[in-house]
Formats: structure tokens, sequence, C-alpha cells
């Protein structure tokens, strides 16, 4: 019989603090009898952005309604993942067009894609745009958990000097804003992201545990595997199993780490933020995935229930080697129609949500209670910029998936009114967390048919 056991517990060593996943135990008696072993979990809310654009041929499917068995080539990877999937069509955001400002497409369209605002023409410390939502959504629930929000990305650039026409590098490279003036600076290296993650809030002693698990090479599990045993004491047989396989791949992921770090301590590469051997891998994929586990973890465990995710940053010129794409991203979305460019594009969209379903599938496979992890999230996936060749910021490519706790019907490809305000959609996401909001960005209401 499992002992009750705080939902704030953690396992604790030699400088760590390991967070738990939710388990039984966790869940007062009385709430599962009043429930009828049904119990209200966290809702989380993730941002994954894509930059430059979309083959939206391959993209958009042909009829509204029902998903078919058909989905347009990009989405392909979803093909399993099907029923937890919105596409939504016709969404826009207004204040990323120039309005009188002239070129600067890249820039504005990161800025405002989840500001809902205009940002101010500039390469200064003058900057502004607005508070973007997963912000305003951190401000109202981030007092619940350990850190308000996550931010992560696979492209670190800088924040000052002009990257977009007169357009300070902070619109194109970042998509939280803490406030109209404040970008949040979002973390590259999943190893420094690991390590904030399971950190015991004294500053002092984790660069002492880091020091002492790297010289003898051990995880992070061997400094708590004493709190861990007598908590597997009193845990029931559902609960064990959910503990080994929780602490299963946080040693998967250490090990991930360490294979980065020792390829890039061989490169001869250092992370300038933490002096270490550089924890990103030299493998995009891998890169992108070992985030998303991160990701995933902090849902998981309750660290945080906000995250926004940059794949790359808005006029990325990265190749795609490993797909076969050898011109630069950037350069490809300037297609003019050119079949070779457009197939490109193609892949490299295709790509992007490949790795989008591998995060989605580690939500679903993740239980909690009667319901997923990917149940209890509202993942909002796609980019600022319809056309990467038009440079549109109408009819944008955007993927709502999961939430089918806060009643997100999905399975569905919804044809909204084209020019509808993508931040009516964020008004809609606020009202099914249980935290309305009263105004974001540009919004007019809120969007029907979703819920």
């Amino acid at each position: 019989m499992s002992q009750s056991i705080n939902r704030r517990m953690v396992l604790r060593g030699f400088g760590t603090a390991l967070s738990l996943p939710l388990l039984e135990a966790m869940i007062p008696l009385t709430a599962l009898a009043q429930s009828g072993n049904k119990t209200k979990h966290p809702v989380r809310m993730a941002f994954v952005f894509v930059p430059n654009g979309i083959n939206m041929e391959h993209w958009t499917p042909k009829s509204e309604g029902i998903l078919s068995d058909a989905l347009p080539s990009v989405l392909s990877p979803l093909a399993d993942l099907r029923a937890n999937v919105n596409l939504l069509t016709g969404l826009t955001q207004r204040n990323a067009f120039p309005l009188g400002d002239g070129a600067g497409d890249h820039a504005r369209s990161a800025a405002a894609w989840l500001t809902g605002c205009h940002p101010r023409k500039t390469s200064g410390a003058n900057i502004q745009v607005g508070i973007s939502f997963d912000q305003i959504m951190a401000n109202r629930v981030g007092d619940k958990t350990r850190f308000a929000s996550i931010e992560i990305g696979c492209e670190r650039g800088g924040l000052a000097g002009d990257c977009d026409s007169g357009y300070s590098c902070a619109y194109s490279n970042s998509i939280s804003w803490r406030s109209p003036n404040t970008p949040v600076a979002k973390e590259v290296d999943p190893r420094l992201v690991f390590e904030r993650l399971f950190q015991n809030g004294d500053p002092n002693e984790t660069p002492v545990a880091r020091e002492a698990r790297i010289a003898e090479n051990k995880s992070i599990l061997d400094f708590v595997l004493a709190d861990a045993k007598s908590l597997h004491n009193k845990l029931g047989v559902t609960d064990r199993m959910k503990l080994d396989e929780y602490m299963t791949g946080v040693r998967e992921i250490e090990r991930r780490l360490t294979v980065a770090e020792q390829n890039s301590q061989q490169a001869g590469l250092v992370n300038k933020i933490s002096g270490m051997p550089s924890g990103i891998p030299s493998d995009y994929a891998e890169h992108v995935r070992l985030l998303g586990d991160m990701m995933v973890l902090a849902f998981q465990t309750d660290i945080t229930r906000v995250g926004t995710f940059m794949f790359a940053n808005e006029g990325s010129n990265r190749s795609y080697k490993m797909i076969g794409v050898n011109d630069g991203h950037h350069e490809l979305s300037h297609h003019q129609r050119n079949a070779d460019k457009l197939e490109g594009i193609r892949k490299i969209n295709q790509f992007h949500v490949d790795n989008l379903a591998y995060m989605l599938r580690k939500m679903r496979d993740v239980r909690e209670g009667d319901r997923t992890l990917l149940d209890n999230t509202m993942v909002v996936y796609g980019g600022g910029i319809g056309d990467g060749d038009r440079h549109n910021h109408d009819d944008l490519p955007i993927l709502v998936a999961g939430g089918a706790a806060t009643g997100l019907k999905s399975g569905r490809h919804i044809r909204y009114k084209n020019n509808t305000p993508m931040t009516n959609l964020f008004m809609t996401m606020a009202d099914k967390a249980g935290v309305p909001v009263e105004s974001i960005g540009d919004r007019s209401g809120r969007l029907e048919q979703l819920f």
C-alpha cells in the first residue's frame, strides 16, 4: 500500500535536488474518492517556433474538418498523433506587417508571434514590443512552480546589433518578452538546462556538485540514491514502476549529455558561460531532441508549466545536410517558385515536424492519473511567416496539439476567416487553463470551434 507523500517532495543529495513526477501517492485519498479516481492536473503550455515560413502547399490539408489518413507530406510525421492535433488556417499577426516601417519582416514575425504587438524599428537599446503570452501566463501561474517559465533554443544569437533591415537582433532571436523592453534570453546548451533543473537553490553548491559528478563520472542519481531507496519502500507497485521509468529516463539524458560533452572536449569547444565542455551535440537533430526532452522533463516534474522553444532563430540560414539540404534555410525561403528550392523547404519543414512529433510522443507516453502529460499540455507550433518568399503574416502555419484535459477537441483542420488575430487563440487558451486575461496585443475576441 502506497503511503501519502508531499507533491513538492524532491530527492536530495550532494548539491542536487531531483524533482519527482506526479505519483499516485501524491494525490490525497479524499480527492480520489470525490472525483471517482479522476483528478485535475496542472495545465502546461508550450510554444514551439520555426523560422522562414513554410511550403504551404505541403502543409495545408485540402479539406476542412476531420484530418484524413493522407496528411500533407510536411505533416506526415504526425500520422500516429493525428487525433492529438489541430491545424488552424487563417490566423494572422497583423502587427508583424510593415505598417509603414518598410523591410524587416523576419524580425517582426518573431517579435510579434507571442506578443501580438508591433516592434519599434531600432537597432539600438530602445527596443520595444510587448509582453509575450508565455510571460503573461508565467506571471499568473509561475508562483506555483520552482521556475515561472523555461526558454530554450538551438541557436544562441545576440540581443544587440542590427539583424534585419534596421531591427535589433533581439527581435529575430527572441519570442519571449518579460516586459515590452526586455526579451528573455534562451538557453541553448542542454547541459546548462539540465543543471538548472536539478540545482537545489544554493548557487554556491551547484558548481561543486557538478565538478564532483564529472570528476567521479557519476550520475546525478548517484547523489540522491539514499533518498530514492527510502522513497521506493513507501510506494505502491504502480508508483514504483513510474519512478523507475522516470529515473531511467533521467540517466539516459545524462548519458547523451556526456557523449556531447566528450565530443566537444575532443574538438576543444567550451561553453563560455560555464567554462565546461559544451553540452551542445554536433548533430542538430540530437540537439533539438535533447532540449525537447528537457522541456518534457520540466513539465512532468512540475518544475514549470510554461515553456518556449525556438528550433532556430528567425532568418536562420542554417543548412540541413543531414537530410540532403545543403543550401541555407533563409536563402531557400526566397524560392521565387523554384521547384528545387521549394523541395528543400519542404524537407526542412518535414524535419522540424518530425522533431515536434518526437516531443509529442514523449508527452503522450507520460501517464498522469487517467490522462497523459500531452492531455494536460497545450502545445502551439508554427511561425510568424506563411510563405517565405512572400513574407506574409496572414494565414499563418499554426498547429495546436494536446490539451484534451482542457476540452480541446483535436484531430481537425479548422479554417478561420483570414486575418483572424492569432492573439484570439491565446485569449481562448488562457480561459481554458483557468487563468483568463483581459487583453493581449491586437485580440478581437475568442476562437470558436477549437474547444
